[in-house]
């Protein structure tokens, strides 16, 4: 995420244009640390939310409302006392850091023009809202900073602002080509830490950026660039801060898959092997990349619970497999114990009393063998008693096998249900997972007054480039609805070979299918399964009617006997996502 000067620099290009001029008509403080701000400007009502959560501080212009608490915070009000129907006269950003000045003229209770700052700090988890005079007293902040908290400043009323200086960065925006280059190579560090950590305003996003812009490698020590490659490190950042200068934002969101990477306000050359969405307003940008990013990591903080239960169970068969595998391994020589006991009821007839061995040839390889004795037992003692060793053994080899077999159906059941945590996008997936938890005895059953949930997830469905409908499981009760009630015996399954994953149905509507319609199927099979991030998987592909449930099987699991298969990439950019 490269929430850096330059995101903020086109923010305030942004900000600027619309709301320059514009007065604040109302004042919400949906969360604790958040504000959203109603403001009125040539004809138009914009909604600037800000928010200056430690983990997500935010700022970008909204169509979206938020609900309000019944009693509007403190700070909230103060904001309100002084600044309903103030004008924005002007935004600022100092420098290049991560912070926006807005300055806000108003009335006073006399009548007074006066004029006041709400400056924005977007630093992480120092970030805060904080409403001054004019000369810089501060009147209050969303959060107060003590001493006991930070010794570099207070955050308090009656405090004066100003921006803390935590580490000693040139502004790129006003220092000499002549400083920067000598700032950057004066340190031991490689090429792109050099740049972040010399220059306000760029992240590690942007310094790998200009270092690929620069056809250098960022790994590489800063002092060893040669004056050639110096000359072309100091053209591209002239040419970035340029863009910058004369406000040709080009906002970008990068994305892998489905999943957004990063973003940036200007292009990211350096993933051109990734699929790129660009944008015409850098709020459009914020409000897409973190809705997409809340989404999953709201998922991901809901579905915890059912991970752990999870990962605690396959952790434990994954332990039970590996030693039923040894106890299976100790069972190999048990036809060795046989052989032993064969030979010594056809050799053992004139085996001397006392003796510790008998050589003798071993009729099934014709090869001489060496069979130890106990010098205490008769030949045919020894004999019963490597056939006793043979006969228990063999038992265990039998009972192992068994249980390994169930053991390694259990960890791929496990593994199944993994998948489909990683893939849920909405509660809604979650539900049936949690189903199925309970089906297999995982999670407590509810009791009998509890009422069952209803079950409103359905299954990912795509159009392909010829218009062929596919569908895809999220979890292993839907693979089994789509496999077994939803698809026709000339529909086509599709699944990762040796790897959890989903099922995927391609419906070929009597019609014959294309190869292209076959490729892209795969590519869904691929990545919707473990082996998405390889860089190809193979995948089994069959008619539907070839595919078989046995009696018992855990939901998901299935068995065929004839297919096709296929090696492709994980690609589904090119896909249509219906629902």
């Amino acid at each position: 995420m490269a929430f850096d000067g330059i995101t903020v620099a086109a923010l305030r290009a942004e900000l600027s244009k619309a709301l320059t001029g514009g007065r604040i008509t109302k004042i919400a403080q949906p969360e604790a640390d958040e504000l959203l701000l109603t403001i009125k400007n040539n004809k138009n009502q914009y909604r600037l939310l800000i928010s200056a959560s430690a983990s997500l501080p935010l700022l970008y212009l909204t169509e979206s409302n938020k609900q309000s608490p019944m009693t509007a915070p403190g700070f909230c009000m103060l904001l309100r006392k002084h600044l309903n129907g103030g004008k924005i006269t002007d935004i600022r950003q100092p420098s290049l850091e991560r912070i926006l000045e807005f300055e806000i003229e108003h009335l006073n209770e006399l009548g007074d023009v006066c004029h006041k700052l709400l400056i924005v700090e977007l630093m992480g988890k120092h970030s805060n809202l904080i409403f001054c005079r004019e000369d810089g007293l501060i009147l209050d902040s969303i959060k107060h900073v003590s001493s006991a908290v930070s010794s570099l400043r207070e955050v308090l009323p009656g405090r004066n602002y100003f921006i803390p200086v935590t580490q000693e960065k040139l502004d790129p925006m006003t220092a000499s080509t002549d400083t920067m280059l000598s700032a950057i190579c004066k340190k031991p560090l490689p090429l792109g830490k050099a740049v972040y950590t010399t220059l306000t305003g760029f992240s590690p996003v942007m310094a790998e950026e200009l270092s690929y812009r620069s056809c250098l490698d960022s790994r590489r020590p800063s002092a060893e660039l040669t004056p050639q490659e110096q000359e072309m490190l100091m053209h591209q950042l002239s040419r970035l801060l340029k863009e910058v200068r004369e406000g040709r934002f080009s906002p970008q969101i990068i994305s892998q898959g489905k999943e957004p990477l990063e973003f940036a306000a200007l292009p990211l050359t350096m993933y051109q092997d990734l699929s790129s969405e660009d944008f015409s307003s850098i709020s459009l940008l914020l409000e897409t990349y973190y809705a997409s990013k809340n989404t999953i990591t709201r998922i991901r903080q809901k579905s915890s619970d059912l991970r752990r239960i999870v990962q605690t169970a396959l952790e434990r068969s994954r332990k039970k497999y590996d030693l039923q595998a040894r106890q299976l391994k100790d069972t190999e020589k048990r036809d060795k114990y046989k052989v032993y006991g064969e030979l010594l009821h056809t050799y053992g007839y004139n085996l001397k009393e006392g003796e510790r061995s008998l050589e003798a040839l071993n009729y099934y390889t014709n090869e001489t063998i060496t069979i130890p004795l106990d010098p205490t037992l008769s030949a045919q003692e020894n004999a019963k008693k490597y056939f006793d060793k043979y006969g228990k053994l063999k038992r265990t080899y039998e009972a192992v096998t068994e249980l390994l077999l169930e053991t390694e159906k259990e960890v791929t059941h496990l593994e199944s249900i993994s998948q489909a945590l990683d893939i849920a996008l909405s509660e809604e997936d979650l539900v049936q997972i949690r189903e199925e938890l309970m089906e297999s005895g995982y999670i407590r059953k509810r009791r009998s007054q509890d009422k069952k949930p209803r079950i409103t997830s359905r299954p990912f469905h795509y159009l392909s480039s010829d218009g062929f409908h596919i569908y895809v499981g999220k979890n292993n009760l839907q693979n089994d609805e789509l496999t077994f009630k939803f698809a026709s015996g000339n529909d086509w399954w599709f699944h990762a070979k040796g790897a959890a994953g989903s099922h995927v149905i391609l419906k070929s509507e009597g019609r014959e299918v294309p190869d292209r319609a076959f490729e892209e199927a795969g590519r869904l099979a691929a990545y919707y399964s473990k082996s998405r991030e390889q860089e190809k998987a193979e995948i089994d592909y069959v008619e539907k009617k070839h595919v078989k449930k046995p009696g018992g099987a855990k939901p998901g699991f299935v068995v065929y006997y004839t297919n096709y298969s296929m090696v492709i990439d994980s690609d589904i950019s090119n896909l249509t996502l219906l629902t």
